[in-house]
């Protein structure tokens, strides 16, 4: 019988501080967080009774779990249209790099413009002339 070696997450002090921190601001719910950094709630209120000022000072937070689901959907859905929009934009310069290589090769003039391109200065002054 092959038994299973139980691997565990350490976290130092400052991570622990910076997650309780977090959770303190009301930025992020204790739920929110563990999902975020993938560890358990217990965990994180362990955290929360060794390292919040707010528990040293016995100051109760109470969380709505319903809003920190609910606002936790919404971060994920925003993320998910973000990251939608990068990948639009990136197939939009993918398709104009393609068409200037394309230009290039047909017309056979250089459109990229390299450092060593001349710049022409075309002022008013000349244009007035």
């Amino acid at each position: 019988m092959r038994k299973e070696v139980k691997r565990h997450k350490f976290y130092s002090v400052e991570f622990k501080k910076s997650r309780v921190r977090e959770y303190e601001s009301g930025k992020f719910s204790a739920l929110e967080l563990c999902k975020l950094y993938k560890f358990s709630e217990g965990t994180m209120y362990r955290w929360i009774r060794k390292y919040s000022k707010l528990a040293k000072q016995n100051i109760l937070i109470v969380e709505n779990s319903q809003s920190a689901t609910k606002r936790l959907k919404e971060y994920q859905e925003q993320i998910s249209n973000l990251e939608r929009i990068v990948g639009l934009k990136q197939i939009e310069l993918d398709y104009l790099h393609k068409l200037i290589e394309l230009a290039e090769s047909e017309l056979g003039i250089e459109i990229k413009k390299n450092s060593d391109t001349p710049h022409l200065d075309f002022s008013l002054k000349e244009k007035i002339k």
